[in-house]
């Protein structure tokens, strides 16, 4: 689904909707932008916006135009840009891949500028009780139990993320279910076809898949925000 064509009606995607409301013209950064995809979507919303990305892989080359991106390793290095960089951060499903969250919490809120917002995206704790979409999709590569993506380490709750947060001087603006509400009332006319990819795209919208929480420095506060010391490794969900 192109973007642009959210312009008018962004609250019907609650990522859509994080992104429309950034400044005319400000910075946003993409932590962990993978393959691109949702990354390019927001360039659709929003052209005016100056992109910036991160990946320890990525693919760059499907970025947008002029999108500034940096490979690097989010639980270990630092990130190039000076304090107060950043009008919105971004990060959609990579929480739930890393061991530890320290180093990546504490770079967004060294990053953002005052009054900056930054939105995290991840698998819902109830993915770990959804069927696997191998049992009737096995031709169609698509994550629907929380395991049948091997990368996934642990589920990270909105709870502990608004704790983390808060730990850092953020304040936080909401928490709920992700949804694209078109996708998700699609869900009730493709239900009944076979089980392709944008069927179960259709049913995680409709069933809430993902959780997310939204946070902002305050703007009162000095830009540097002080880092939490690291912590020991969460154990891996049990399966």
């Amino acid at each position: 689904m192109n973007w642009r064509w959210l312009r008018p009606w962004p609250w019907l995607d609650t990522r859509a909707a994080f992104v429309a409301a950034t400044p005319r013209g400000g910075a946003l950064l993409d932590l962990g932008s993978s393959d691109g995809e949702t990354l390019r979507h927001m360039a659709e919303l929003r052209p005016d916006l100056r992109f910036h990305a991160v990946d320890k892989a990525g693919l760059p080359e499907r970025y947008p135009a002029g999108c500034a991106f940096v490979r690097a390793d989010l639980e270990r290095d630092p990130l190039p840009w000076p304090d107060a960089t950043f009008d919105a951060i971004t990060c959609m499903h990579l929480v739930e891949h890393l061991q530890r969250l320290d180093r990546l919490l504490n770079e967004v809120a060294r990053l953002l500028k005052p009054g900056g917002r930054v939105y995290f995206e991840t698998p819902h704790p109830k993915t770990l009780h959804l069927p696997s979409a191998r049992t009737f999709a096995p031709a169609v590569n698509f994550t629907l139990n929380f395991h049948d993506d091997p990368t996934h380490v642990r589920v990270v709750t909105v709870a502990e993320l608004t704790r983390e947060l808060e730990q850092r001087g953020l304040v936080i603006l909401g928490a709920g279910v992700s949804r694209n509400w078109l996708f998700a009332l699609s869900h009730w006319l493709l239900r009944w076809g076979p089980p392709t990819r944008q069927r179960l795209t259709a049913c995680v919208h409709w069933l809430g898949w993902s959780a997310w929480v939204a946070a902002q420095r305050p703007s009162h506060v000095a830009p540097a925000a002080r880092a939490v010391p690291p912590q020991r490794p969460h154990a891996a969900s049990p399966p």
